[in-house]
């Protein structure tokens, strides 16, 4: 598939009745999967200059994106965790 075929499936699968449904989750995970997740997000949302982002993620509304590192803020601050994740953020950069 080319990247325009890509993205128009994308966008079709988007345009879907219903999608932009607000939907509630009723999650109980543990404080580490909560700094998993988000660092799982954080790290798939940044692009490294080395890295070329997917066909997908260039056809992702930024509005969208914003959402994604919204809930991971979110889930960090309802676990309390903001602070740990700011110093464990610290601690993996001057160890690069």
């Amino acid at each position: 598939m080319t990247t325009n075929d890509v993205a128009k499936v994308f966008d079709t699968v988007l345009s879907i009745p219903g999608m932009n449904d607000v939907v509630k989750i009723d999650l109980k995970i543990s404080r580490k999967n909560v700094l998993l997740l988000n660092h799982v997000i954080e790290r798939g949302l940044s692009v490294n200059d080395n890295d070329k982002p997917s066909i997908l993620m260039t056809s992702i509304p930024d509005e969208n994106l914003q959402e994604l590192r919204f809930f991971g803020d979110e889930c960090l601050q309802k676990a309390g965790l903001i602070e740990l994740s700011e110093k464990l953020k610290t601690l993996s950069e001057t160890g690069k």
